[in-house]
């Protein structure tokens, strides 16, 4: 082998020939998109409705029962390309044109979702407002009317749903509904802004009042959230004017 050959091969083995060419680097796994809708966590610790409502039943409700409304819409809204990109209130002013599945799970996330900010720990909740209380005594009488209609209205649903206090534009209105509908579906009997919610579901109280919804109905009131409830209500009445 003539020198100057030996010369280079050595060089290729020692690296002194340049260095060699780098592997092409491996591209990044793409990131995982993200999901249209999550649960946020409770405004509150799961205890802190005691002794209204258990915090067995908060853990369960929340973590379980709401988790499993917003894992079901996530996976309809990645089924369904004229769903992705919506908003939930777009979704459910839709809802009737939806298969059964967005219907139930979009209602179920949007429910609960008020829900839980329309309780807060007892003695902290507020007192209705002047604007409110007075909208209530023009259309209930008093406010201890509109709360015997609210608890009929939750004691008189037929197995699972919800009591509402809707403004429908030029009134307070009382109403139910069955299972996860509600007043912002485009096909709901009564159409308005909700102002106060509650769940008449059995999970929602059987594990304290079993069987006793009356008696669930009764003792909501000392979780309820008045303080929301007024806000919602000068944003339904503001949106009006």
């Amino acid at each position: 082998m003539p020198a100057i050959v030996r010369i280079a091969a050595a060089a290729l083995v020692l690296g002194l020939a340049g260095p060699a060419l780098a592997a092409p680097a491996a591209s990044p796994a793409p990131a995982p998109a993200a999901e249209a809708f999550s649960l946020a966590p409770l405004p509150y610790a799961y205890e802190a409705l005691e002794p209204v409502i258990d915090a067995q039943t908060m853990r369960i409700h929340h973590g379980k029962h709401h988790q499993a409304y917003v894992n079901n819409l996530n996976t309809a809204v990645k089924a369904s390309p004229a769903l992705q990109g919506k908003s939930l209130e777009a979704i459910l002013a839709d809802v009737q044109n939806q298969p059964a599945v967005v219907r139930n799970n979009a209602g179920g996330h949007y429910n609960h979702t008020l829900f839980w900010t329309l309780m807060a720990p007892p003695g902290t909740g507020g007192e209705p407002s002047a604007a409110l209380a007075d909208r209530i005594r023009k259309d209930f009488g008093s406010i201890d009317a509109f709360k015997q209609a609210f608890q009929a209205a939750g004691a008189q649903r037929f197995g699972s749903g919800w009591a509402w206090l809707v403004w429908t534009g030029d009134k307070l209105v009382v109403t139910s509904t069955p299972y996860q509908d509600n007043p912002l579906m485009g096909d709901a009997p009564v159409k308005g802004a909700p102002i106060i919610a509650n769940d008449v579901w059995e999970h929602a109280y059987y594990l304290k009042y079993q069987n006793n919804r009356g008696a669930y109905l009764s003792g909501w009131w000392g979780v309820l959230n008045w303080n929301q409830a007024n806000r919602l209500f000068e944003t339904a009445t503001r949106k009006g004017k």
